[in-house]
């Protein structure tokens, strides 16, 4: 596994940014998030060590721009030279999550054709109208590889309608002190969905504040993850 951060900073564009990590971890270093700057990492997936070969290693999954999004309006001066290393890097898989999917068909490179075999694009929504908007749109767009974020959870959502063609859903709730509730009963309920679909679905993680069995628990950070593997509900197929 492989970190690839083009650039730094973002905005809020919906609900789920409320308590967003990057916003947190950017205001913690006394830096505005609204900066979008490249990062001294811009072009690393070409970066070669000593002898000549790749720093990344062929073979890895790159997880790109966890630190902003990859379709923000700010960047679109620098997202063609990251298309081209990512054409220049055939041997890597490359993903992506946005909450700005419906930017995607005025970001993507001219030779894009059917998808990138070696991108996979994950469209990420937080409640049901959220989902009804951009899995629609989600489900129309020529990629190879889609899954679908659920995280921050912050209602019941029905994505039934949205799986075909969906390799994976990754289901999350929201961490802060002042974290909307993550009720176990609509993990339940999305993993049910992806089954009957026959799609792989993950729980990433709890809530800081989480409910099951109408009883509401405060879970610390450093456990959410944890403790949403201890339920052992992931599906793959």
């Amino acid at each position: 596994m492989a970190v690839w951060n083009p650039w730094k900073g973002c905005h809020r564009c919906s609900e789920g940014c409320k308590y967003c990590y990057i916003h947190k971890g950017r205001a913690r270093r006394g830096e505005s998030s609204d900066a979008v700057i490249p990062s001294k990492s811009f072009d690393a997936p070409l970066k070669r060590d000593k002898n000549g070969g790749y720093k990344i290693k062929s073979g890895e999954r790159v997880f790109l721009c966890f630190s902003s999004d990859f379709l923000l309006e700010d960047a679109d001066p620098w997202r063609p030279p990251c298309w081209e290393a990512i054409r220049a890097r055939p041997d890597l898989d490359f993903l992506f999550l946005t909450k700005r999917i419906t930017r995607f068909m005025n970001c993507i490179p001219p030779d894009w054709g059917a998808g990138y075999h070696n991108v996979t694009v994950g469209c990420t929504v937080e409640n049901q109208q959220n989902a009804d908007e951009k899995l629609a749109f989600f489900s129309r767009l020529p990629i190879k590889h889609k899954n679908i974020i659920l995280q921050p959870l912050i209602g019941p959502v029905n994505i039934a309608p949205y799986l075909d063609g969906v390799e994976l859903v990754v289901l999350g709730g929201e961490s802060d002190k002042n974290a909307r509730p993550l009720n176990y009963d609509w993990v339940l309920d999305v993993r049910r969905q992806c089954e009957d679909s026959c799609v792989s679905f993950e729980f990433r993680q709890c809530g800081t504040h989480f409910v099951k069995d109408g009883k509401r628990y405060t879970i610390p950070t450093k456990y959410l993850c944890s403790q949403a593997r201890k339920a052992n509900i992931d599906l793959h197929f």
